[in-house]
């Protein structure tokens, strides 16, 4: 079914994604550990994000499992907010936030942030599309009775989504 290969296809645009920022994660890290040696909690914790989202990947399968894509999601928040605890101290070295190849980098990652929620948009838009065909008489009912199609799991909001964060300089 078309609409089940759109979502598959989204959601290769999400973990493709997800993969630019984890490999941008090693060269900011390098970037910044050679400022902030001393903040190597927040460096580490960085890492350590990163290495648990490698360990959270969903295939095409595993999106009609919601806990799957929940675990999966919990990952990547975890290294957003690992990431941005990094930014913060970036703020406490002048030097640092001036240095070409961080500023660079810091576009770069910031550029990614934006495609991931887009392709997480498009994703979402293509399981709804799915899941509304799936629940229609008789087209639903063929896809799920031959084509053993199965509705997708989405993208739910972070229950912490509607609190402003707090940015201390």
């Amino acid at each position: 079914m078309v609409l089940d290969e759109n979502v598959i296809a989204a959601w290769s645009q999400v973990e493709n994604q997800y993969q630019r920022r984890a490999d941008l994660i090693p060269n900011l890290v390098s970037t910044v550990k050679g400022y902030a040696a001393h903040e190597q909690d927040t460096l580490e914790a960085v890492i350590k994000a990163r290495q648990q989202t490698a360990q959270y990947n969903l295939s095409a399968q595993d999106l009609t499992n919601p806990q799957a894509m929940q675990q999966f999601e919990q990952a990547q928040q975890s290294l957003t907010g690992a990431l941005s605890r990094m930014l913060l101290v970036v703020e406490r070295y002048p030097e640092l936030k001036a240095n070409q190849n961080f500023l660079a980098l810091q576009s770069q990652l910031e550029g990614t942030e934006n495609r991931i929620a887009v392709a997480r948009k498009d994703y979402i838009e293509a399981v709804f599309s799915l899941n509304s065909g799936l629940r229609q008489f008789p087209a639903g009912w063929l896809a799920r009775t031959f084509g053993h199609i199965q509705t997708k799991a989405s993208f739910s909001a972070n229950p912490q989504a509607d609190q402003v964060p707090e940015v201390a300089f």
